[in-house]
């Protein structure tokens, strides 16, 4: 009986070997075809699924704003900064060079993915890997193109994988050129730009299509280390990638040694950062803005503002050079139509963002007299009519003036001059305090503002930006004024989305008001607390200076543009010395000499009027510091407190005193001789005025 063939058990050893290998291999074969079948449709599916090549040059989310200043200067970009699209033949050679060379020197040869990059890169990962370090650049511009747009940053297998997948199927649907133009227009070179125009633009002042060499050099060394190498931040550091990048191009054949050579990296200019320190205080006030202005946006919009950079710089050098040590200093500057020129925020907006100018409210002293005077003009009052300075009891309230003397009678224009504390409280008692509060209101004070007598001399806290547009709407001829930081909003390409119109007149007092009221500002420059103002041209203003020293204010305006300015502590705590005289005064006028050097000097409707005694060559002629001597500020005696029964507003109206001023016709005047100023200094009343020599017979 013939023998069955033998089975494998009883194969021999040599026989089960070859049978154990075929298998494997059989097995090993089916999984690479299998593997190969699932990537292919992979690919497949994945390719199907990309978009087209012109759904792939939509810009990302995310809006740049572009913030310019009166002149179009750039001031600074906020968010992502794209640039123009630039087609592959636009970009120039060096620039597509440069960038093959350094990041994936075989990318016309591979077919998205480079085994031979690969494999150097696991032998470089080992060794890395013992340094405790990971593994950085080794993938192609197809893979980093893939995990651009499709991916996020993380790094997994699972990522690199699927980023293996994306790189095949695209360079499966688009050409090398294709690819080369996605990857260069959409690649991120630091600074918050993206694609080689933004780049360009942002570090040289160009578009992407002018570059040179050396400037592609440098570009194309952004990429591994953005915020390193990026010559906003290191700009030797940007130059010394850009020779190395010059080298790895000489290796890589497409550049030759004479080329680099004549590349001259160190001679290439950048452009200019702007200054981002106290204009970031306009620009955030200005910006906040803007959902109100146009709609939602997501493409790149130009924001032109009225902000003026040779003043802005004057500003913030005039409150950095006066400003007390351990104090803060703001600053507000418009034209009569409100244009914000210039604006402080702080004094450094590095270390604090808290804009001051626009936000803090503090107790203006003695610069909220502007209402009370407004509002006693305008009941009937003239500057020349006489007013008398005396001890004044309101509800129990008896403000005093710093000098602890009062003058007797006096003309309103040298009250107000002098910011004599009582004069303020008997007008604001005449006018009703309510209307002095409504009078603030009109003129722009937001505000909550206090009804008790005291409030005549600056308690209730106000906004800088807000006091300043009352003083506008003063040198505006009594017509409001309202602020504002925008002129225009377009796209990129020049759409209009907003322009700024116009503001119809409103009148809030009448022009004749408005004129005494300057008469009386000037008054307050020429001779009286604002004496640190003057600038050679006639100006108008008003001191403030709060309880204790805590606050120290000047506003005042020329030729078309008012300022004002604030000085003080963020804790509101005292600060001896400060006085809104002094340093908010000097600040101004260094600021406003500036300013104004460009404009013809404007006379106002009324002349300043001095008096006798500013006309002698008296050196003690002006009797001692305005704002010590006169009180301009609010520490003039009790602080006032809410009486028993009613309010301080109810017995005032009771009373009937919201009546029209009556001129104090039996009044005269004061005679500012020798010896009303031997009383306001309190010399010796005895001693008999000095005698005018004789004349020679």
């Amino acid at each position: 009986m013939p023998s069955s063939p033998a089975s494998p058990k009883s194969a021999p050893p040599s026989g089960k070997l070859r049978y154990a290998m075929r298998v494997i291999l059989r097995v090993c074969l089916f999984g690479a075809l299998a593997g190969i079948l699932a990537l292919v449709i992979a690919v497949a599916v994945t390719m199907a699924s990309l978009p087209a090549f012109k759904d792939m040059m939509q810009k990302p989310n995310g809006q740049t704003v572009r913030v310019l200043a009166a002149d179009g200067t750039p001031v600074i970009t906020l968010g992502p900064s794209y640039g123009d699209w630039l087609p592959i033949d636009r970009i120039p050679k060096v620039m597509q060079d440069a960038m093959v060379s350094v990041e994936d020197r075989r990318f016309y040869s591979h077919f998205g993915i480079d085994p031979i990059g690969m494999a150097r890169s696991v032998y470089v990962a080992r060794r890395l890997k013992a340094e405790g370090r990971r593994l950085q650049g080794a993938s192609t511009i197809t893979q980093q193109l893939a995990r651009n747009i499709f991916l996020s940053s993380a790094y997994n297998f699972g990522r690199k994988f699927r980023e293996m997948i994306l790189a095949l199927a695209l360079e499966r649907k688009f050409s090398k050129q294709q690819i080369l133009e996605l990857y260069l227009n959409r690649v991120y070179f630091g600074g918050g730009s993206y694609g080689v125009d933004a780049a360009s633009r942002k570090f040289f002042g160009h578009p992407g299509d002018h570059l040179s060499l050396a400037e592609a050099a440098i570009i194309a060394g952004l990429v591994k280390a953005p915020s390193h190498y990026s010559p906003t931040a290191d700009q030797q550091a940007a130059m010394d990638r850009a020779n190395v990048v010059l080298e790895v191009m000489q290796d890589a054949g497409t550049l030759t040694p004479a080329q680099a050579k004549n590349a001259h990296v160190d001679t290439v200019t950048f452009a200019p950062e702007p200054k981002q320190n106290s204009v970031r205080y306009f620009t955030d006030w200005a910006l906040a803005q803007l959902d109100q202005l146009v709609d939602d946006q997501s493409e790149p919009i130009d924001v032109w503002t009225t902000l003026d950079l040779r003043m802005q710089k004057a500003a913030d050098d005039a409150v950095r050079q006066n400003v007390p040590n351990g104090l803060q200093g703001a600053l507000v500057s418009m034209e009569n139509d409100g244009a914000i020129r210039a604006m402080i925020g702080g004094t450094d907006y590095v270390t604090s963002i808290y804009n001051r100018a626009t936000m803090a409210e503090r107790q203006p002293g003695s610069a909220f007299k502007l209402f009370v005077y407004l509002s006693a003009l305008e009941a009937g009052l003239k500057p020349s009519d006489a007013v008398e300075d005396k001890p004044v009891t309101i509800d129990g309230w008896s403000p005093r003036n710093n000098s602890r003397h009062f003058l007797g009678p006096i003309d309103v224009r040298n009250a107000f001059a002098l910011s004599i504390n009582t004069v303020a409280a008997q007008l604001g008692q005449r006018v009703t305090f309510q209307q002095v509060a409504n009078m603030a209101h009109r003129f722009g004070i937001t505000t909550p503002i206090s009804v008790y007598p005291a409030m005549v001399l600056g308690t209730s806290d106000v906004r800088l930006i807000e006091l300043t547009r009352a003083f506008a709407s003063v040198s505006n001829n009594g017509n409001a004024v309202t602020p504002y930081g925008i002129v225009k909003v377009t796209t990129s390409d020049g759409n209009v989305l907003y322009q700024h119109d116009k503001a119809e007149p409103r009148v809030l007092v009448a022009p004749y008001v408005a004129a005494e009221m300057t008469d009386l500002l000037q008054t307050a420059v020429n001779t009286g607390t604002a004496r640190a103002a003057q600038i050679g041209r006639p100006v108008a203003g008003k001191t403030g200076t709060t309880s204790s020293n805590k606050d120290g204010w000047f506003l005042g305006f020329s030729s078309g543009l008012t300022t004002g300015v604030w000085m003080g502590r963020d804790d509101a705590k005292p600060m001896p010395g400060l006085q809104g005289g002094r340093n908010p005064a000097q600040a101004f006028a260094a600021y406003m000499r500036v300013a104004l050097q460009t404009r013809p000097a404007e006379k106002f409707q009324t002349d300043v009027t001095l008096p006798e005694y500013n006309l002698e060559p008296d050196d003690e002629a002006y009797y001692g510091d305005p704002d010590q001597q006169f009180g301009n500020g609010a520490d003039v005696g009790a602080t006032p407190t809410a009486p028993d029964g009613p309010s301080p507003d109810d017995a005032i109206v009771d009373r009937g005193d919201n009546v029209p001023l009556q001129r104090e016709q039996e009044t005269k005047p004061p005679q500012l001789d020798q010896r009303w100023l031997d009383n306001v200094l309190g010399r010796d009343k005895g001693a008999a005025p000095p005698q005018p020599a004789k004349p020679p017979k």
